[in-house]
């Protein structure tokens, strides 16, 4: 499988979250060679020593390639610019693939972009579940949307939706994937990340802001400013 997929993961300071993360990728059944571009702009002594271990602990099972990184969308176009796989996987320094057959189900839908619920910390899993049912909606709406955190795509499909845009600042993962036509959401609850982006911002802020987005889907200069995000 390591000439079918590429997963492209941008990272800043995310210290033994990258190392976990990458470690899970190497457990996956069926996937082992296949390339890792980590799009880094660490500047933090224990972060860049884990980014080391987890090329040194990795190299055997894993094709680890480490790129000059940036914002998220930066990040993820930079690396998506190396992929020469039929498909990629965009994913966050955060998120942990527990259940080891999760990359081979996604490959099976064979569709442009496949997305997934995610776990979280216990007593936050409610805010997910909501979140699950605007992204319903979404895709009703016809203005389907995916995390960035998870997106798995068709890279054919990822290009003619143009692509990250090094531009955006916030809510880039929205603004790429409400273009897709074809949006799976595989049904697992193999794929766990941290619960720290709704502990930073509070729930009632990550979910104004996501009915923000929706109402600027056709504004692109929405999309360029950070609004606080990243404070």
């Amino acid at each position: 499988m390591n000439n079918v997929l590429t997963i492209v993961i941008p990272c800043k300071n995310e210290r033994d979250n990258i190392y976990e993360c990458v470690g899970f990728i190497a457990k996956q059944v069926g996937f082992a060679g296949t390339k890792v571009i980590i799009a880094d702009t660490s500047d933090e002594k224990d972060s860049l020593d884990f980014l080391e271990y987890t090329k040194n602990d990795y190299r055997y099972s894993l094709n680890i390639q480490l790129i000059k990184g940036g914002f998220p969308a930066k990040a993820r176009l930079e690396g998506s610019k190396l992929v020469t796989t039929p498909y990629i996987l965009f994913l966050d320094a955060d998120v942990m693939l527990f259940n080891k057959f999760t990359l081979g189900e996604c490959l099976a839908y064979d569709t442009d972009l496949v997305s997934v619920p995610f776990q979280t910390e216990y007593g936050w899993n409610w805010v997910y579940r909501i979140f699950d049912l605007f992204q319903w909606i979404s895709i009703k709406l016809g203005t389907p949307f995916a995390v960035g955190g998870f997106q798995f795509w068709n890279t054919k499909s990822y290009w003619e939706c143009g692509g990250y845009n090094e531009e955006e600042l916030f809510a880039e993962d929205y603004s790429l994937s409400s273009n897709v036509k074809n949006l799976k959401i595989h049904k697992t609850k193999g794929v766990f990340t941290s619960a720290r982006r709704f502990k930073n911002k509070g729930v009632l802020w990550m979910f104004k802001i996501m009915i923000m987005s929706y109402l600027n889907r056709n504004n692109p200069n929405f999309f360029k400013h950070h609004h606080n995000y990243w404070k």
